[in-house]
């Protein structure tokens, strides 16, 4: 008989043994894997100096292919990024804009995947506003004619996931640019930019991938990377950057070319351990465990007279249920949750409790005891 997988994977979030971590969608504990990478390379760099550099470079490289395996793109679309807003920023102000261009664009965003693309009406750029949960016919409808469409994979309040799927699909219809911001889904749910038509996402590794903060990717198409100019452009842009004597601005041929400088490498290193955990796991596998637990928790507190800020079904349902009950105050439940060693996260007036896969259903029934 096999084990379930928190069984299976809970010794690998130390987390476990001092608290019930219910909070991923805002700061995720480190995997272990993840902490054991950063670990070592803090102490080579402490013993070693730089001596061991081509082993560090050699890790932005297994960033990129773990990365790419998860999403099903390849290494060259990918370049390494400081966090989602560094690349959503980089669509936004890297794209030639012109005055009467429209974006389609969705209420509910987290500034991250909102700010940018207002900030584009100085260029004379519309923004149409839909709900997440919008009918397709809708969307479809505000699709016809705009130049880019921005959308969570899933919505950081109310957890509502989109059907990337579809949206893809009509934006292909009517050739516009498909821009995903990925971090409340990417490493709980399955995502195939190929078979989704997502022509570019961003997300960094303090969320669902249990990563560091301050490290994260950019997927962009090949084939559309010439249409987006490198909005910071220092020495590691240019195609020639590892001869320092030359002076070439001609960009690398693949997603490099939007790094403008030294990376992040102990982040590097944490990050591609996320991934490649991750990707041993099976996505898939972690998706039902996720969906699994949140079901049991908007069940739990439906039946304490919560009400929940979105309803769920295996479509739409994500890691993240915001819930709330009458007139009590959303800060006094976490800070009594949390004295008990509970971890959410006061909201907008909505407590957001967001598990991962290797709390397993005793956790959330002690959880839903509590609330």
């Amino acid at each position: 008989m096999g084990f379930e997988i928190w069984e299976q994977y809970r010794d690998e979030f130390p987390v476990a043994q001092k608290l019930v971590y219910l909070n991923h969608a805002a700061v995720s504990p480190l995997c272990r894997r993840s902490a054991d990478a950063m670990r070592w390379l803090a102490t080579d760099a402490e013993q070693w100096g730089s001596h061991h550099y081509p082993q560090w470079m050699a890790c932005y490289d297994g960033l990129r292919s773990a990365s790419a395996q998860m999403i099903n793109a390849v290494p060259g679309e990918i370049a390494i990024v400081k966090n989602t807003s560094e690349g959503i920023a980089t669509i936004a102000l890297g794209l030639d804009w012109r005055s009467g261009d429209r974006i389609v664009a969705f209420h509910g965003e987290f500034p991250a995947n909102q700010y940018p693309w207002q900030k584009l009406a100085a260029k004379g750029v519309s923004i149409d506003w839909l709900e997440p949960s919008d009918p397709l016919e809708k969307i479809e409808a505000a699709a016809r004619g705009a130049r880019l469409l921005a959308i969570s994979f899933v919505q950081f309040l109310s957890g509502y996931r989109a059907d990337l799927a579809a949206i893809g699909e009509i934006c292909a219809r009517h050739g516009v640019f498909f821009f995903v911001d990925a971090i409340q889904g990417l490493g709980v749910f399955p995502l195939d930019v190929r078979a989704m038509r997502i022509h570019a996402l961003a997300a960094d590794g303090h969320k669902w991938l249990t990563g560091p903060e301050g490290c994260g990717i950019l997927y962009i198409q090949h084939d559309r990377q010439d249409e987006i100019e490198p909005v910071e452009f220092g020495w590691t842009n240019a195609a020639s950057y590892a001869d320092y004597g030359k002076r070439d601005m001609t960009l690398r041929a693949d997603a490099g070319r939007y790094e403008p400088g030294t990376l992040n490498t102990i982040g590097c290193y944490g990050l591609r351990a996320s991934f490649e955990f991750l990707n041993e796991v099976g996505v898939a596998r972690i998706a039902e465990a996720v969906l699994a637990r949140t079901a049991e928790v908007a069940a739990g507190a439906l039946a304490k007279g919560y009400e929940l800020m979105a309803p769920r079904s295996s479509e739409n349902g994500s890691g993240i249920v915001s819930l709330r009950r009458g007139q009590d105050d959303v800060r006094m439940t976490h800070a009594r949750l949390r004295d008990a060693g509970f971890v959410t996260a006061p909201r907008a007036g909505w407590l957001r409790v967001s598990p991962h896969f290797y709390l397993s259903p005793t956790d959330i029934g002690t959880f839903v005891d509590l609330l």
